[in-house]
Formats: structure tokens, sequence, C-alpha cells
């Protein structure tokens, strides 16, 4: 049995509203602060370094709104169960473009520092005075901070409602973006003070963040498209919902002995139940209600199909896991979306 997406409660459908808003006006406002860091990059690494960072964060937000867009289009011939999938997708997107240019810069600082380069900020004119144009930096690394952690705080809230990965790690790389403009604005300072190398640290400093970002999320894009068992969204533990789940379904009087395996699929989860009923417990229309019933449990479970047996399969230990163990075969069948 599965639920469309259009079935999603109202708080939800308003919190992707929001979220949708929200990333169309940070992109405006990203760009600006693009604009901004250019005009002040001067030969300074760590600036360079932050634009191409700033340049970086359109793909998170553009990403989620292609993503929700092609979730909500209907199922067809081709893919009759609907596009449910493409946020997982989105979100490996995100996830990969952010470690692949957090090794580039990297590697890019790294070789400023052994070349020993020695950046130098001249002065610059602005209304009759002449003024460091280091000033002129910090006062843009600034704003490239304030913005980012103001739409941080706004996009949690829609994230975690939504259960949206990619609008969650996007919202947390706004909210760590200050330690991207202090590192930034460290280095410039250091080559006010003579220190040639703390520009290129202070670069490398932000590109290591970066890539902990990438290689955390790519990490966690890629075991939700593996079929992983579904995880909260900061992915630090199996979600609630399985063993809520798995409870409601044991508690049902013709079940005997069941088996749940669960998958995630963008926001929603999916899966299949094994189960050995009672003598004569597991009828059409008693397996047809339960499915109805789990599919109640949370707006979050979009495909459920229960599968009677005469004995669960062979059974393989998943560290983690609440009872240890998941079926090793499918043989799920899912029933068509529309």
């Amino acid at each position: 049995m599965t639920r469309s997406i259009r079935t999603m409660p109202e708080a939800q459908k308003k919190a992707l509203r929001r979220a949708r808003w929200l990333e169309v006006i940070w992109i405006a406002v990203l760009g600006s602060i693009v604009a901004a860091i250019y005009f002040a990059v001067g030969s300074s690494q760590a600036m360079k370094t932050a634009w191409i960072e700033d340049l970086l964060s359109f793909v998170p937000p553009i990403a989620f709104l292609v993503g929700s867009w092609i979730e909500g289009w209907k199922p067809n011939r081709r893919f009759p169960l609907g596009y449910i999938r493409v946020t997982s997708i989105a979100y490996l997107i995100s996830a990969v473009s952010l470690g692949g240019v957090g090794i580039f810069l990297i590697v890019d600082s790294s070789i400023a520092l052994f070349k020993q380069e020695h950046p130098t900020i001249g002065s610059v004119e602005l209304f009759g005075t002449t003024i460091w144009f280091g000033w002129v930096m910090i006062a843009a690394l600034a704003y490239s901070v304030v913005m980012p952690v103001i739409f941080g705080h706004l996009k949690m809230k829609p994230a975690k409602m939504l259960h949206d990965k990619t609008l969650y790690a996007d919202a947390m790389m706004n909210k760590a973006d200050w330690m991207t403009g202090l590192a930034g604005i460290v280095g410039i300072l250091g080559i006010g003070m003579g220190w040639w190398w703390a520009d290129a640290v202070a670069a490398i400093v932000i590109a290591l963040d970066v890539l902990h970002d990438g290689f955390k999320h790519t990490g966690a894009a890629i075991r939700d498209l593996s079929d992983e068992m579904p995880r909260t969204i900061e992915d630090k533990e199996f979600d609630p919902l399985i063993e809520e789940v798995q409870n409601t379904f044991n508690a049902l009087p013709w079940v005997r002995e069941s088996r749940l395996r669960l998958r995630e699929e963008g926001r929603f989860l999916t899966g299949t139940i094994y189960v050995v009923a009672h003598e004569n417990g597991a009828t059409p229309e008693r397996v047809e209600a339960a499915e109805a019933e789990l599919l109640d449990l949370h707006w979050r479970i979009h495909d459920i199909s229960i599968m009677p047996r005469t004995e669960i399969a062979e059974s393989v230990t998943i560290e983690g896991a609440d009872d240890g163990t998941l079926p090793l075969r499918s043989g799920a069948r899912r029933r068509p979306v529309g």
C-alpha cells in the first residue's frame, strides 16, 4: 500500500513552501555575498578560498529546489513508483560537490604555502579617505558570515519537519560559516602584521572545513542510496520510526513472528514486513488493514508491503539493529503509485 506525497499533513506542506521561499531568498542574498567577496579578494589566498566556498554554497539550495520540484511529479509508465527518491540524489550531488571542491582548495592553498608566496594588501581611497584595503576585506567577510548564520537558523526548523537532508546539510553549512569568516579575517590580519604564511594557513583551515562537510554528507547520502536502515536527520542513530512500526505490527493478535526491513527514499520510508501468522491469520483483509494502519502511523511512511511466510527467511546480523537481524532475501512487492 502506498501513500501519495500530496497527502502530507498541512504542517509539512507549509514547511515545504516556507523552505522553498527561504532558499529562493537565500540564493539572492548569496549572490550579493559572492559579489562583495569578489570585489574584495585582492591577492589574499584566504579571500579567494572563501569566495570559492561561497560559490559552492549555491549547489545545495539549487539542488533542494530542483529536487523538491521533481519529487512532486506524477508517476508514469517509465517511473511507476514516482520520483520520491530524487531528494536523495540531490543530497548526494551537494555532498560530492562539497568534497571535491574541498580537496581542490586544500591543494591550491598548500601550493601557495609551499611556494612561500608573500601576499600584499595595499590601500584604497574611499570617499576621499585613504584606508588599508584589508579593512574592506574584513567588512566583506563579516557580511558573508552574518547572513548565512541567520538563514541557517531559519532553515533548520523546516529541514527537521520535512526530514530533508539536503536542506539540513545546507542549514548546517550556513550555521558553520562563521568559522570561514573568522579564518579569513585572521589570515588578513596576519598579512597586515607581516606573517606571510597566515593567509595560506587560514585558507587551508577553510578548505578542511569544506572537506569535512563533504566527506560526512557524502557518506550519509551513499548509505541512503544503498538502502541502509533509516537514520535520524542528524545521522547519529537509527530512526525511532523503525521500532514504532515493528512494535505496532507485532501487537496485532494474528502475528506470531515478523522481520522488518525499511529503507529511506528521499524524505520518505518504504519497506517490507515478513510475517509468520497464527493459523489462518494472514487473510487478505487483515493484511490490507495492517498496511493501512502502518501508513497512518506517520506521514513519512510512504510504502509498506506485508509478506506472509511459513517461516522467516535466513537473516544477517546488523550492528545497531534492535533485534540484531534483518531478512537476507527481499521478495518484496510494491504496489503501484497512483
